[in-house]
């Protein structure tokens, strides 16, 4: 009852602190075409780090214009609480993603920019299952910016976890995300997933 009450006061926090960011960061919602809001806030960015080569041949290189997605964290926190098994956890945060990706998609073909963005990146410390989803993985060469990260994301790690030890948190890394616009194009508009 205690672990919960705490679990629930720190998702109260970030709450707070997420409007802030969300306000600071200009960040905007994508929506289904019922026009509910996903998982995803979103905006434009430069790349600013080293090439990274996609399995699909496309070169995501410094100031390449991309989308750059930010899960709603303390609303995907909020779904899973009650959850007690790890794999049940990442189920849910799968399928909500998954179930976001087609609005995203779409969201890159409605933008007035959309001929300039060359696809969606990411950082994330909850990184599994996302080459199922179409993600390509690369990690920050920055030691600094790791660090920074990592102390960033570690609060929601921890409440997205229900297993804590030392072996698992020196393993947690941020992770980079990437995909190409054609790959998303295909994957989650052409095929007809689009929901």
């Amino acid at each position: 009852m205690i672990h919960l009450f705490f679990r629930l006061s720190i998702i109260s926090l970030c709450h707070i602190i997420d409007t802030l960011f969300l306000y600071v960061r200009r960040l905007e919602y994508t929506f289904t075409s019922q026009n509910e809001k996903t998982v995803f806030r979103v905006r434009i960015t430069k790349y600013k780090g080293k090439n990274v080569y996609l399995s699909d041949g496309t070169c995501m290189a410094k100031n390449d214009c991309l989308l750059k997605i930010h899960l709603h964290n303390v609303r995907i926190l909020k779904e899973v609480l009650s959850l007690k098994h790890p794999l049940q956890r990442s189920m849910v945060i799968y399928r909500m993603v998954e179930q976001s990706m087609p609005s995203l998609a779409r969201f890159i073909d409605n933008h007035p920019r959309s001929n300039q963005i060359k696809g969606i990146i990411g950082i994330t410390m909850i990184n599994k299952g996302v080459t199922h989803l179409g993600f390509e993985k690369s990690y920050p060469s920055s030691r600094l910016y790791r660090l920074f990260k990592f102390s960033t994301q570690f609060p929601i790690y921890l409440l997205s976890t229900t297993s804590i030890s030392m072996r698992n948190i020196r393993k947690q890394c941020p992770t980079y995300l990437f995909m190409s616009k054609e790959k998303l194009f295909e994957k989650y508009i052409d095929t007809g997933h689009a929901t």
